[in-house]
This record gives C-alpha cells, sequence and structure tokens, in this order.
C-alpha cells in the first residue's frame, strides 16, 4: 500500500482539481477572445485639427471610437459624448456638415431607402416608441440626423442607418448648447 504525505496529498489534490479547472479557464479564454466590447476607447481631438475656427461651434463625431466631441464657440469648452453609429460604412456619410435645425420631441418617418428594406414600416410620433428619442439635431444632409435614443442599448454600437444617436440625457445637454449653423464634421 502506498502512503501519502499530507504535502503530497495535497499536491495530488490541488494537481487533480486543476485538471478539473483547466478546460473551464480555457474554454472562458476562448469565449472572451471573440467577445468585443460595445464601446471602444475615446480617442482625444483637437478642434484645430478639423476646424479653421470655433465659429458657434464645432461637433467632431468619430464613428471609430463611437464618440461625439462638441468645442463651444468662444471659449472652446470641451464635452465627449458615447454614441451609436452607423451599421455599416455605406451608411455612414463622412466629412463636414452643419446644424440646420433642432427639435425637440421629433417625429420619425422612414426614409425612401429604409421603406424599400421595410416596407411596412411606419412613421412614428414623439413618445418612449419613437427611435429619434427626446431631441434631434438636423444636418444639412437630407435623412442625417444627431438625436438621442430611448434604446440605450445602442450607445457604443453600430446600430443606426446613418445617424448619430445619444443618450436622451446627453443629447438634451447638447441640444441646450448648439445652436443651429454649429459646424459638424464626421469622420
Amino acid at each position: 500500500m502506498t502512503r501519502f504525505t499530507r504535502r503530497q496529498s495535497l499536491a495530488l489534490g490541488l494537481a487533480g482539481a486543476g485538471a478539473l479547472v483547466f478546460p473551464a479557464i480555457a474554454r472562458a479564454q476562448t469565449a472572451t477572445a471573440d467577445v468585443r466590447n460595445n464601446v471602444s476607447g475615446f480617442q482625444m481631438h483637437n478642434w484645430r485639427d478639423h476646424f479653421d475656427s470655433l465659429g458657434k461651434g464645432v461637433i467632431l463625431a468619430d464613428t471609430v471610437s463611437r464618440a461625439l466631441h462638441y468645442w463651444a464657440g468662444g471659449d472652446g469648452a470641451h464635452r465627449i459624448f458615447p454614441t451609436s453609429v452607423p451599421i455599416s460604412d455605406e451608411l455612414t456619410k463622412r466629412g463636414y456638415t452643419e446644424i440646420v435645425r433642432k427639435k425637440e420631441g421629433p417625429s420619425w418617418t422612414p426614409t425612401a431607402s429604409q421603406m424599400e428594406r421595410y416596407p411596412d414600416w411606419k412613421p412614428i410620433p414623439p413618445g418612449p416608441e419613437n427611435p429619434l428619442g427626446t431631441h434631434a439635431m438636423y444636418l444639412s444632409w437630407p435623412a442625417y440626423i444627431i438625436h438621442g435614443t430611448h434604446d440605450t442599448r445602442k450607445i457604443g454600437r453600430r446600430s443606426s442607418d446613418g445617424c448619430i444617436g445619444l443618450y436622451n440625457e446627453n443629447i438634451a445637454e447638447l441640444f441646450a448648447i448648439c445652436p443651429v449653423g454649429t459646424q459638424v464634421r464626421v469622420i
């Protein structure tokens, strides 16, 4: 009969437990390697790298880091907000535009391309079912809007048909301080 000391028994016990635990650890590491966080790290920007002047204010919507940067005209105070971004690069319009209109309690109407894909979609009045959330700032590009969302799961993800979405409390803050005529760049 083989006799083991307490030290040998403990070593064998830990080795046995490791053999049972290791496959679970390996599976967990493999599973998390395929999972992507829904919010990537914000990249800091300087407004001078994108605009000639602050004017009334400037917005930089960074679709890679999924963040909207706002610099106020005059003092250049900077705010940064997490955003949702378009589902695909084909739906992402990039370049310079400006805010041409603002609406609190916007209604939503599907675009022509959305109606082609989803013919049963109907306009939605202001309220909790409205995909534009509580506030909308319309860009000079038709059908492109910076707006809120009631579906907070969308923030930090590729989830829109071209718009830039913010949490309702963030769009309300931005809406209050961002005048019509604010310069916008989407990168």
